[in-house]
C-alpha cells in the first residue's frame, strides 16, 4: 500500500486554513499529525483512494499543469476525485510551498488545479483504433502469481508466422491501450515496418489514476510484482506469434517510462532495448514521498549491479514541469555499463519548429548504446504524436519511429552481443 492512500486530503486543508502548516506538511508526507484527531468521515486506511503520482500534462495546448483524476463535474467522478480537484487544494498546496519552500515530497501543480481534467484523459476519451484489412488489434490476459493484467496485441497484416520483433508499449497515468496506440501511432509503424506491438493495461484496482506503481519498491524487483507481469505479457506474445525472442523491446511515456526503466534493469535477459519518455529510472524512488522528491529534482536510482546496461533511448522536454528532465540524464547514466563510449551531440529541429539536442554515445564497433533527445520547449508528452490521443505533442520529432530505429540495431541473440 502506498503512503498516499493513507492521506485525507479534506484534513490537509482543513489544518492549512486553520493555521496548522507542520501537521498538514506531515499528513501530506505520510507522517501522523501530532495531536490531529480522527474526523469522522476520513479516508479509512484500506482505501486505494489517491495512490497517485502527478504525471499529467495539459489537455490542451496552453493548458493547466493538474493532478490526475476523473473530471470533477462528471457524474462517475467519486467524492474524493472531486474534492481533490477543488480550488481550495490548490490554496493548500501553494499556502505549504510558501511555508517549506525546500521540501521535496511534494507534487509540482500548475495554476488553476482542476482545469482541463476529464477532456483529455485516456480513459475517457473513448478512442477508436482504425485497424487496416488483415491487421488485427486483440485483447488477451495473463496472469502469474502477481495477479493479472489484460493487454492488447497489434498483429500487422503482413504477419504469415514469421519470428517477428515484439514492442511493449506502456502507457501513462489515466491512459489505457488504446488510446496510447493512438496518440503514440505504433500501430501505424508496425504496419509499416512489420513488427508485433503489445499494450499492457493497468487497471483502477492497481492503482486509482492507472498509473504503473513505479515507486512502490515491491514493483521494482524481479519475479515480483508488475516488472514480473509484464515480462510474462511479453514472453507469452513471444510464445503465441512465434516471435523473435532476442529482438523484444519496451518503450513508455511518463509512469510508463519508469516503468520500462525497471524492466531493464529486471528482465535485461528478456528486453533488448528500451525507450523512457518522461520518464525516471529504476530505483529514483521507493514510496510515494521519495517519488515526488524525484519527479521535482531527481531521485537517487539504483546503480547496475551486473556492470551491463541495456540499450537505451530517451526522450524528455526540458520544459516538463511534472517529472524534471534530470530524470531522463539519469536514465542514460543508469544504462551505461562503464565502457568507453564515443561521444556524438548535434543540434535540429523537427519540420514543426521543435529543436533538439540529441546526444549518442556508441561502442567501438559506431553501434548507439545511450542515445538521449532533449526536446527544448516541450512539455510532458509523446513528441511527435497524435492528438487522437492524449498528452501527445505533434510539434516534435517522432520519438515512435526514432525509438523503433535504435531498437532494431539491437537484440540479445549471442550473434549480436550489446557491447
Amino acid at each position: 500500500m502506498t503512503v498516499f492512500s493513507k492521506i485525507d486530503m479534506s484534513e490537509v486543508t482543513r489544518l492549512t486554513r486553520a493555521g496548522q502548516l507542520n501537521e498538514a506538511m506531515a499528513l501530506l508526507q505520510g507522517r501522523p499529525a501530532s495531536g490531529t484527531p480522527a474526523r469522522a468521515g476520513s479516508v479509512p486506511e484500506a482505501s486505494n483512494v489517491g495512490a497517485t503520482i502527478d504525471m499529467v500534462a495539459p489537455s490542451l495546448s496552453g493548458g493547466a499543469w493538474t493532478a490526475p483524476g476523473i473530471g470533477p463535474d462528471t457524474e462517475e467522478a467519486p467524492a474524493h476525485a472531486k474534492a481533490f480537484a477543488r480550488p481550495s487544494l490548490a490554496e493548500t498546496i501553494r499556502s505549504l510551498r510558501e511555508r517549506f519552500p525546500k521540501m521535496g515530497a511534494m507534487p509540482e501543480f500548475g495554476g488553476g488545479l482542476g482545469a482541463g481534467l476529464g477532456g483529455g484523459l485516456g480513459s475517457s476519451r473513448g478512442v477508436t483504433v482504425a485497424v487496416p484489412a488483415g491487421a488485427r488489434f486483440e485483447e488477451r490476459s495473463f496472469a502469474n502469481a502477481a495477479g493479472s493484467r489484460s493487454y492488447k496485441v497489434y498483429v500487422p497484416s503482413s504477419y504469415t508466422g514469421q519470428a517477428l520483433p515484439v514492442v511493449i508499449m506502456l502507457h501513462g497515468c489515466t491512459q489505457n491501450p488504446d488510446d496510447f496506440a493512438a496518440g503514440t501511432r505504433m500501430n501505424e509503424l508496425a504496419e509499416e515496418q512489420t513488427f508485433l506491438v503489445a499494450y499492457p493495461g493497468q487497471p483502477q484496482s492497481a492503482n486509482m489514476q492507472k498509473c504503473w506503481n513505479w515507486f512502490n519498491a515491491s514493483d521494482q524487483q524481479r519475479d515480483r510484482g508488475e516488472p514480473s507481469l509484464i515480462a510474462g505479457i511479453a514472453l507469452e506474445v513471444v510464445k503465441e506469434f512465434l516471435a523473435d525472442p532476442s529482438r523484444v523491446y519496451a518503450a513508455g511515456l511518463s509512469a510508463g517510462g519508469a516503468a520500462a526503466a525497471i524492466m531493464a534493469s529486471t528482465y535485461p535477459d528478456v528486453f533488448a532495448a528500451i525507450g523512457v519518455h518522461s520518464g525516471l529510472a529504476c530505483g529514483a524512488a521507493r514510496d510515494m514521498p521519495s517519488a515526488f522528491a524525484a519527479m521535482n529534482g531527481g531521485g537517487t536510482p539504483a546503480a547496475r549491479k551486473d556492470g551491463t546496461g541495456v540499450p537505451t533511448i530517451v526522450f524528455h522536454g526540458d520544459a516538463d514541469r511534472t517529472v524534471c528532465p534530470v530524470n531522463g540524464e539519469q536514465v542514460i547514466a543508469q544504462a551505461l555499463s562503464g565502457e568507453t563510449l564515443t561521444r556524438v551531440v548535434t543540434q535540429g529541429e523537427s519540420g514543426q519548429g521543435m529543436s533538439f539536442t540529441r546526444t549518442v554515445q556508441s561502442s567501438a564497433s559506431g553501434r548507439a548504446m545511450v542515445e538521449h533527445w532533449a526536446l527544448h520547449g516541450a512539455g510532458h508528452a509523446w513528441s511527435g504524436g497524435s492528438t487522437d490521443g492524449s498528452y501527445t505533442d505533434p510539434r516534435g520529432p517522432d520519438a515512435s519511429r526514432e525509438m523503433m530505429r535504435f531498437f532494431m540495431a539491437h537484440s540479445t541473440s549471442p550473434a549480436q552481443p550489446r557491447h
